[in-house]
């Protein structure tokens, strides 16, 4: 009897204790997700602040987060920024790499932190910018608009002030923003005089209205914004909680609804663990959603929204009571 009490003992210690590193397994998985998050949430926060950057040094008009269809693979090609103004359109590639800065030969660049001894293989974000642009001008010239050659240029830009680099590797003078690094890689060498002098025999407003209209309406990433002005872009997947809800949400779909918001149901007798949806459907005669009117649900404030970062290949779920607004794209 006392044999049958330890072994009964040991099995529950043991059980115990493999219940306590499940747990500290299921904590590290949530502490790993809430840091992918969070790097998720800064470079949307940095992205953004460049584009507002770069309209105030350049002018023009800057578009964040467009996924340009490649015609060659039939995928869609991430671009974080693209400036268009009169005289060229731009495509903008960040990198938040740190430290010294080498080239291997086959191109890759290799980051090692300083006082870290960190080294990280990147592939050549050059070629990278340089590929984007390319696809970026099959897919404007797909829609209709006829190019100059060399009007689309790519840019690199570096916005990490512990960046460091070997000066022959500069292919043009960096401008300096403060602490903020642009490196500037051009299609050609003639690109900034040859478009600037085309241009000044064109009717560059014809174009650039064209132009602006095709990137307002190109395919981008949906966005989640959270409470704690905190922002994820990636893809909206689905709806998930109990039947009831996800029947009354049926309705919001990317080809359907454009933008919708999260609030507190206000009504008086309804349960605060209910929360308010109000969407409005897409207007494809304008930019963007169609404000003259918003229809309203009310569902449990357990349900989820399943939503993929675009950085990463895992889904993640986010309770709608943590959702200020999600943006669709078409």
């Amino acid at each position: 009897m006392l044999k049958d009490d330890l072994s009964v003992s040991k099995t529950a210690r043991r059980k115990g204790s493999e219940k306590l590193i499940d747990a500290k397994k299921g904590s590290h998985i949530r502490l790993k997700e809430r840091e992918d998050l969070s790097i998720i949430q800064k470079k949307k926060r940095k992205t953004q602040s460049r584009r507002t950057e770069l309209e105030k040094l350049y002018g023009g008009k800057a578009y964040v987060g467009l996924r340009i269809p490649d015609p060659d693979t039939g995928s869609r090609e991430n671009i974080d920024i693209v400036l268009v103004t009169k005289g060229e359109a731009v495509v903008v590639s960040v990198k938040n790499f740190s430290g010294f800065v080498s080239v291997n030969g086959d191109g890759s660049w290799v980051s090692e932190s300083e006082g870290r001894h960190k080294v990280e293989v990147h592939p050549d974000p050059v070629e990278e910018a340089k590929k984007r642009a390319s696809i970026l001008e099959s897919y404007l010239e797909q829609r209709g608009v006829a190019l100059p050659e060399g009007y689309i240029s790519y840019k690199v830009m570096i916005p990490n002030p512990k960046f460091r680099m070997p000066l022959h590797l500069y292919n043009d003078v960096p401008w300096n923003w403060g602490a903020l690094i642009l490196i500037c890689f051009t299609l050609t060498n003639e690109c900034k005089g040859g478009c600037l002098s085309w241009w000044q025999k064109r009717d560059a407003e014809s174009i650039n209205q064209q132009l602006n209209f095709i990137l307002s309406t190109a395919p981008i990433w949906d966005r989640l914004e959270l409470k704690g002005s905190k922002f994820v872009l990636g893809e909206f997947i689905e709806f998930k909680g109990k039947q009831e809800d996800t029947q009354i949400l049926r309705y919001i779909k990317r080809s359907k609804v454009s933008h919708l918001i999260i609030q507190k149901t206000s009504m008086f007798g309804l349960a605060p663990s209910r929360l308010q949806v109000l969407y409005s459907f897409r207007d494809y005669r304008s930019e963007g959603a169609s404000t003259s009117e918003w229809n309203e649900v009310t569902v449990r404030s357990s349900t989820e929204v399943l939503f993929q970062p675009g950085n990463s290949n895992k889904v993640r779920k986010f309770k709608l009571s943590s959702i200020l607004s999600m943006s669709l794209s078409a």
